[in-house]
Protein backbone atom coordinates (compact mmCIF):
# COMPACT_ATOMS: atom_id res chain seq x y z
CA UNK A 1 0.00 0.00 0.00
CA UNK A 2 1.34 3.28 -1.28
CA UNK A 3 1.96 5.94 1.63
CA UNK A 4 1.21 9.28 1.52
CA UNK A 5 2.78 12.35 3.22
CA UNK A 6 0.90 14.85 4.72
CA UNK A 7 0.90 17.50 1.50
CA UNK A 8 -0.46 14.55 -1.23
CA UNK A 9 -3.43 14.03 0.59
CA UNK A 10 -5.26 15.26 -2.05
CA UNK A 11 -3.12 13.43 -5.08
CA UNK A 12 -4.04 10.03 -2.89
CA UNK A 13 -8.39 11.20 -3.01
CA UNK A 14 -7.97 11.57 -6.98
CA UNK A 15 -5.79 8.77 -7.53
CA UNK A 16 -8.51 6.50 -5.02
CA UNK A 17 -11.32 8.01 -7.65
CA UNK A 18 -9.37 6.87 -10.61
CA UNK A 19 -9.14 3.31 -9.03
CA UNK A 20 -12.74 3.71 -8.38
CA UNK A 21 -13.70 5.01 -12.25
CA UNK A 22 -11.37 2.39 -13.84
CA UNK A 23 -13.72 -0.46 -11.73
CA UNK A 24 -16.64 0.54 -12.94
CA UNK A 25 -15.04 1.10 -16.73
CA UNK A 26 -16.14 4.88 -16.61
CA UNK A 27 -13.50 6.03 -19.63
CA UNK A 28 -14.35 9.58 -19.45
CA UNK A 29 -14.39 10.22 -15.89
CA UNK A 30 -10.70 8.22 -15.40
CA UNK A 31 -9.75 11.01 -18.45
CA UNK A 32 -11.15 13.70 -16.56
CA UNK A 33 -9.50 12.40 -13.09
CA UNK A 34 -6.00 12.08 -14.84
CA UNK A 35 -6.34 15.65 -15.90
CA UNK A 36 -6.89 16.82 -12.54
CA UNK A 37 -4.64 15.14 -11.24
CA UNK A 38 -1.26 16.36 -13.32
CA UNK A 39 -2.87 19.51 -12.91
CA UNK A 40 -3.19 18.99 -8.84
CA UNK A 41 0.83 17.13 -8.80
CA UNK A 42 2.25 20.03 -10.77
CA UNK A 43 0.68 22.86 -8.28
CA UNK A 44 2.14 20.92 -5.54
CA UNK A 45 4.92 19.63 -6.54
CA UNK A 46 5.96 22.77 -7.90
CA UNK A 47 5.46 24.94 -5.23
CA UNK A 48 7.67 22.32 -2.44
CA UNK A 49 9.25 23.53 0.49
CA UNK A 50 12.92 22.51 1.58
CA UNK A 51 11.63 20.59 4.45
CA UNK A 52 8.91 18.69 1.98
CA UNK A 53 11.72 17.96 -0.22
CA UNK A 54 13.71 16.39 2.64
CA UNK A 55 10.83 14.61 3.61
CA UNK A 56 10.57 13.51 -0.36
CA UNK A 57 14.08 12.32 -0.32
CA UNK A 58 13.14 10.08 2.78
CA UNK A 59 10.24 8.89 1.99
CA UNK A 60 9.48 5.66 2.91
CA UNK A 61 8.32 4.06 -1.05
CA UNK A 62 11.57 5.80 -2.54
CA UNK A 63 13.70 3.54 -4.44
CA UNK A 64 16.78 2.83 -2.77
CA UNK A 65 20.20 1.43 -4.67
CA UNK A 66 19.23 -1.97 -5.18
CA UNK A 67 15.81 -0.82 -6.57
CA UNK A 68 17.89 0.82 -9.38
CA UNK A 69 20.70 -1.60 -9.48
CA UNK A 70 18.02 -4.43 -10.57
CA UNK A 71 16.31 -1.95 -12.99
CA UNK A 72 19.09 -0.60 -14.94
CA UNK A 73 22.06 -3.53 -14.62
CA UNK A 74 21.61 -6.71 -16.86
CA UNK A 75 24.03 -9.52 -16.22
CA UNK A 76 25.06 -8.45 -13.00
CA UNK A 77 27.33 -9.73 -10.40
CA UNK A 78 27.57 -8.51 -6.37
CA UNK A 79 31.39 -7.83 -5.28
CA UNK A 80 31.13 -9.10 -1.80
CA UNK A 81 33.75 -7.91 1.56
CA UNK A 82 36.42 -5.58 1.82
CA UNK A 83 39.28 -8.46 2.42
CA UNK A 84 40.04 -7.41 5.99
CA UNK A 85 36.92 -7.66 8.55
CA UNK A 86 33.58 -8.41 6.72
CA UNK A 87 30.78 -7.79 4.36
CA UNK A 88 28.82 -4.91 5.29
CA UNK A 89 25.34 -5.36 3.89
CA UNK A 90 24.78 -1.23 3.75
CA UNK A 91 27.26 -0.90 1.04
CA UNK A 92 26.43 -2.58 -2.52
CA UNK A 93 28.67 -3.33 -4.89
CA UNK A 94 28.24 -5.02 -8.86
CA UNK A 95 29.39 -5.49 -11.64
CA UNK A 96 27.38 -5.64 -14.95
CA UNK A 97 26.01 -3.92 -17.57
CA UNK A 98 24.05 -0.72 -18.23
CA UNK A 99 22.75 -0.46 -21.73
CA UNK A 100 25.70 -1.29 -23.65
CA UNK A 101 28.49 -0.49 -21.45
CA UNK A 102 30.06 -2.97 -18.86
CA UNK A 103 30.06 -0.79 -15.49
CA UNK A 104 30.97 -0.62 -11.84
CA UNK A 105 28.24 0.25 -9.82
CA UNK A 106 28.60 0.96 -5.33
CA UNK A 107 25.65 2.10 -3.92
CA UNK A 108 24.66 2.54 0.24
CA UNK A 109 21.17 0.65 0.94
CA UNK A 110 18.71 1.27 4.00
CA UNK A 111 16.69 -1.65 3.58
CA UNK A 112 12.95 -1.87 3.92
CA UNK A 113 11.59 -3.63 6.42
CA UNK A 114 12.51 -3.86 10.16
CA UNK A 115 14.65 -6.93 9.68
CA UNK A 116 16.42 -5.92 6.18
CA UNK A 117 17.00 -2.20 7.85
CA UNK A 118 18.72 -4.35 10.99
CA UNK A 119 20.75 -6.26 7.50
CA UNK A 120 21.75 -3.27 6.42
CA UNK A 121 21.95 -1.23 9.55
CA UNK A 122 19.83 1.20 7.99
CA UNK A 123 21.90 2.85 5.84
CA UNK A 124 24.90 3.58 7.71
CA UNK A 125 28.22 1.78 6.68
CA UNK A 126 30.90 0.73 8.91
CA UNK A 127 34.80 0.80 8.11
CA UNK A 128 34.70 -1.92 6.17
CA UNK A 129 31.86 -1.14 4.19
CA UNK A 130 33.89 2.14 2.13
CA UNK A 131 36.79 -0.42 1.93
CA UNK A 132 35.00 -2.69 0.08
CA UNK A 133 33.97 -0.14 -1.89
CA UNK A 134 37.57 1.29 -2.44
CA UNK A 135 38.15 -2.57 -3.41
CA UNK A 136 35.10 -2.60 -6.00
CA UNK A 137 36.61 1.09 -7.14
CA UNK A 138 40.11 -0.03 -7.69
CA UNK A 139 38.82 -3.00 -9.78
CA UNK A 140 36.76 -0.43 -11.85
CA UNK A 141 39.56 1.51 -12.37
CA UNK A 142 42.05 -1.63 -13.17
CA UNK A 143 39.55 -2.91 -16.39
CA UNK A 144 38.91 0.39 -17.27
CA UNK A 145 35.66 0.44 -16.34
CA UNK A 146 33.27 3.12 -15.55
CA UNK A 147 31.92 3.64 -11.85
CA UNK A 148 28.79 4.63 -10.66
CA UNK A 149 28.04 5.18 -7.25
CA UNK A 150 24.68 5.82 -5.46
CA UNK A 151 24.47 8.00 -2.55
CA UNK A 152 21.65 7.35 -0.22
CA UNK A 153 22.95 7.29 4.03
CA UNK A 154 21.78 9.34 6.65
CA UNK A 155 25.64 9.05 7.51
CA UNK A 156 28.52 6.77 8.48
CA UNK A 157 27.92 4.29 11.17
CA UNK A 158 28.84 5.96 14.87
CA UNK A 159 29.20 3.37 17.03
CA UNK A 160 32.37 2.26 18.94
CA UNK A 161 32.80 -0.98 16.73
CA UNK A 162 33.07 1.47 13.78
CA UNK A 163 35.54 3.52 15.42
CA UNK A 164 37.87 1.01 16.82
CA UNK A 165 38.17 -0.21 13.19
CA UNK A 166 39.29 3.46 11.76
CA UNK A 167 35.79 4.96 10.46
CA UNK A 168 37.17 8.58 10.05
CA UNK A 169 40.50 7.00 7.97
CA UNK A 170 38.20 4.79 6.28
CA UNK A 171 36.25 7.89 4.55
CA UNK A 172 39.37 10.11 4.68
CA UNK A 173 40.87 6.99 2.40
CA UNK A 174 38.17 7.06 0.21
CA UNK A 175 37.69 10.33 -0.65
CA UNK A 176 41.98 10.76 -0.97
CA UNK A 177 41.93 7.72 -3.69
CA UNK A 178 38.80 8.46 -5.62
CA UNK A 179 40.08 11.82 -6.31
CA UNK A 180 43.17 10.20 -7.93
CA UNK A 181 41.50 7.07 -9.43
CA UNK A 182 41.97 6.87 -13.12
CA UNK A 183 38.71 6.33 -14.75
CA UNK A 184 35.40 7.83 -15.68
CA UNK A 185 33.14 8.12 -12.34
CA UNK A 186 29.72 9.72 -11.75
CA UNK A 187 28.12 10.30 -8.52
CA UNK A 188 24.54 10.36 -7.72
CA UNK A 189 22.79 11.17 -4.61
CA UNK A 190 19.55 9.27 -4.90
CA UNK A 191 17.50 10.40 -1.60
CA UNK A 192 19.34 11.49 1.34
CA UNK A 193 23.08 12.67 1.29
CA UNK A 194 24.53 12.77 4.75
CA UNK A 195 27.95 14.03 6.30
CA UNK A 196 31.11 12.07 5.55
CA UNK A 197 28.93 9.03 4.82
CA UNK A 198 27.68 10.14 1.75
CA UNK A 199 31.15 12.07 0.84
CA UNK A 200 32.61 8.75 0.76
CA UNK A 201 30.61 7.50 -2.41
CA UNK A 202 30.66 11.35 -3.76
CA UNK A 203 33.92 12.22 -4.45
CA UNK A 204 33.79 11.91 -8.93
CA UNK A 205 34.14 13.56 -12.14
CA UNK A 206 30.30 14.26 -12.30
CA UNK A 207 28.34 14.61 -8.86
CA UNK A 208 24.38 14.78 -9.46
CA UNK A 209 21.72 15.01 -7.32
CA UNK A 210 17.91 13.37 -8.40
CA UNK A 211 15.38 16.38 -7.69
CA UNK A 212 14.56 15.49 -4.43
CA UNK A 213 17.12 14.66 -2.70
CA UNK A 214 19.23 16.18 -0.28
CA UNK A 215 22.73 16.95 0.53
CA UNK A 216 23.96 18.07 4.04
CA UNK A 217 26.71 17.61 6.39
CA UNK A 218 24.08 17.07 9.03
CA UNK A 219 21.13 16.04 9.79
CA UNK A 220 18.19 18.93 10.55
CA UNK A 221 17.25 17.33 13.50
CA UNK A 222 21.18 17.29 14.28
CA UNK A 223 21.55 20.72 13.43
CA UNK A 224 18.37 21.77 15.44
CA UNK A 225 19.85 19.62 18.62
CA UNK A 226 22.99 21.76 18.48
CA UNK A 227 21.80 25.54 17.75
CA UNK A 228 18.40 25.46 19.77
CA UNK A 229 18.65 22.72 21.91
CA UNK A 230 15.59 21.08 20.39
CA UNK A 231 15.39 18.72 17.42
CA UNK A 232 11.84 19.41 16.94
CA UNK A 233 12.74 22.74 15.29
CA UNK A 234 14.41 20.03 12.32
CA UNK A 235 11.98 22.61 9.63
CA UNK A 236 13.74 25.84 10.52
CA UNK A 237 17.23 23.87 10.40
CA UNK A 238 15.73 22.78 6.84
CA UNK A 239 15.22 26.20 5.45
CA UNK A 240 18.52 27.28 6.84
CA UNK A 241 20.92 24.41 5.78
CA UNK A 242 20.49 25.11 1.52
CA UNK A 243 20.59 21.27 1.55
CA UNK A 244 18.12 20.95 -1.32
CA UNK A 245 19.55 19.50 -4.90
CA UNK A 246 18.52 23.90 -6.24
CA UNK A 247 20.39 25.03 -3.48
CA UNK A 248 23.52 23.09 -3.76
CA UNK A 249 23.30 23.62 -7.82
CA UNK A 250 22.83 27.40 -7.06
CA UNK A 251 25.96 27.45 -4.92
CA UNK A 252 27.62 25.20 -7.52
CA UNK A 253 28.50 21.95 -5.11
CA UNK A 254 26.76 19.93 -7.54
CA UNK A 255 27.28 19.46 -11.30
CA UNK A 256 23.70 18.50 -12.48
CA UNK A 257 20.38 18.08 -11.48
CA UNK A 258 18.72 14.87 -12.28
CA UNK A 259 15.11 15.71 -13.81
CA UNK A 260 13.32 12.70 -11.95
CA UNK A 261 9.43 12.10 -12.55
CA UNK A 262 8.06 15.47 -11.41
CA UNK A 263 5.37 13.43 -9.19
CA UNK A 264 8.51 11.89 -7.26
CA UNK A 265 10.69 8.43 -7.83
CA UNK A 266 8.32 6.83 -4.85
CA UNK A 267 5.41 7.12 -7.29
CA UNK A 268 7.53 6.50 -10.52
CA UNK A 269 10.26 4.26 -10.25
CA UNK A 270 10.74 3.29 -13.28
CA UNK A 271 10.83 6.73 -15.15
CA UNK A 272 13.47 7.57 -12.07
CA UNK A 273 15.95 4.89 -12.83
CA UNK A 274 15.49 5.66 -16.78
CA UNK A 275 16.62 9.19 -15.89
CA UNK A 276 19.49 7.63 -14.15
CA UNK A 277 20.40 5.70 -16.73
CA UNK A 278 20.30 8.41 -19.76
CA UNK A 279 22.35 10.69 -17.44
CA UNK A 280 25.04 8.36 -16.55
CA UNK A 281 25.51 6.99 -20.37
CA UNK A 282 25.29 10.76 -21.33
CA UNK A 283 28.05 11.94 -19.59
CA UNK A 284 29.64 8.53 -19.57
CA UNK A 285 30.30 9.83 -23.35
CA UNK A 286 31.15 13.06 -22.64
CA UNK A 287 33.73 12.09 -20.32
CA UNK A 288 35.56 9.76 -22.65
CA UNK A 289 35.90 12.10 -25.53
CA UNK A 290 38.32 13.68 -22.78
CA UNK A 291 41.72 12.84 -22.64
CA UNK A 292 42.84 11.48 -19.35
CA UNK A 293 44.97 14.29 -18.32
CA UNK A 294 42.17 16.73 -19.13
CA UNK A 295 39.52 14.52 -16.92
CA UNK A 296 41.64 14.48 -14.19
CA UNK A 297 42.50 18.48 -14.27
CA UNK A 298 38.69 19.33 -14.51
CA UNK A 299 38.07 16.78 -11.29
CA UNK A 300 41.30 18.87 -9.45
CA UNK A 301 39.79 22.09 -10.38
CA UNK A 302 36.51 21.10 -9.15
CA UNK A 303 37.59 19.50 -6.09
CA UNK A 304 39.67 22.18 -4.84
CA UNK A 305 37.22 25.05 -5.55
CA UNK A 306 34.63 23.93 -3.39
CA UNK A 307 34.20 26.69 -1.00
CA UNK A 308 35.97 29.33 -3.50
CA UNK A 309 34.18 32.92 -2.76
CA UNK A 310 34.35 36.09 -3.72
CA UNK A 311 34.08 39.69 -1.74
Amino acid sequence: MATYLDFEQKIKVIQEDIISAQVRHDEGLVESLKKALDKEVSKIYTNLSPFQQLQLARHIDRPYALDYINLLMRDKYEIHGDRHFRDDAAILCYIGYIGDEKVVVIGEQKGRGTKNKIKRNFGMPHPEGYRKALRAAKLAEKFNLPLLMLVDTPGAYPGIGAEERNQSEAIARNLLELSQLNTQTISIVIGEGGSGGALAIGVADKFAMMRYSVFSVISPEGCSAILWNDPAKAEAATNAMKITSGDLKELNLIDDIIAEPLIGAHRDKEGAAAAIGEYFLSELTKLRQMSPEQRMQERYEKLTGVGAFSE
